[in-house]
């Protein structure tokens, strides 16, 4: 009876008619832009690939290799190129110690949960969801994105509150998965959970002293959301109510936790494996 395929809103639509707009579903953006300041941080993130709308140089700036690559680099690809007084710099870098470069990061657009099903349902594949609970590194959410694409998910959820967000080291840390793969802010992630239960996918936690061991989850198979938590506090007590299911990655003793991007990477690791068997 829980079939993913079930998904009551889209079976609510008229046959031939119109679906809602995803643009009436989607979250609104982050209300402001991203500024990362200095030569080293700025020369990364247009190494990586980061979105990028302005590159900021300082009226006079010394130049050394860092910032010829940079305006190099931003020029092959069409950012726009701004000389500003360094007054002006440090007003848009909030102080930060910014060496002459300021590189401009758009607002991240977030999916919708919704549409990570669709997602999997234009594909014709399981539904498999990451779901993170309070982890607030963007770095972790970068290597969980670059996990995520690596074994098949079709995105990845977070709350609204009290989590990392696609900043500039998310973006560097996800070497460039974050252009394919969406993630979806979610206003209540224990409200999105249930969501997903009705919509028919099993909701499995991850947890370091979980019952079940991760090898022996027998709901790889089915459609599912895997929440992970963060390294200190692990998940929250709400969500793990709207879990199905908690395992655990079996380690030595002498390893009391792995962080989250760590986890979540073998996590999926093992999923993947337990469905092509």
């Amino acid at each position: 009876m829980r079939h993913w395929f079930k998904d009551r809103k889209r079976a609510a639509a008229p046959a031939g008619g119109a679906q809602q707009p995803a643009q009436a579903r989607r979250p609104k953006r982050d209300d402001t832009s991203e500024i990362v300041g200095g030569r080293n941080p700025v020369v990364e993130a247009l190494r990586a690939g980061v979105p990028a709308t302005v590159l900021y140089v300082a009226q006079r700036i010394d130049s050394d290799d860092r910032v010829r690559e940079s305006i190099k680099l931003a020029a092959d690809r069409g950012i726009a190129l701004l000389e500003v007084s360094r007054e002006k710099l440090d007003r848009l870098t909030n102080g930060t110690h910014h060496q002459g470069l300021g590189l401009q990061i758009p607002p991240y657009e977030y999916a919708h949960p919704e549409d990570l099903l669709g997602i999997a349902h234009d594909a014709a594949e399981v539904p498999l969801i990451v779901a993170l609970d309070s982890v607030t590194d963007p770095r972790n959410l970068g290597a969980i994105a670059r996990s995520a694409t690596a074994f098949g998910a079709h995105g990845i959820v977070v709350p609204q509150r009290r989590s990392a967000g696609v900043t500039a080291g998310a973006w560097k840390t996800s070497a460039g998965t974050l252009a394919n793969l969406p993630v979806a802010r979610a206003a209540n992630l224990t409200s999105t959970l249930r969501e997903y239960r009705e919509a028919g996918l099993f909701v499995v936690g991850l947890d370091g002293a979980g019952p079940t061991e991760l090898g022996d989850l027998e709901l790889a198979v089915d459609p599912l959301v895997v929440v992970v938590g963060s390294e200190g506090k692990g998940l929250s007590r709400l969500v793990r109510e709207h879990c199905d299911v908690i395992v655990r990655i079996p380690m030595h003793a002498a390893a009391e936790s792995l962080n989250a991007g760590v986890a979540t990477s073998i996590a999926l690791y093992e999923i993947a494996r337990l469905r092509r068997r």
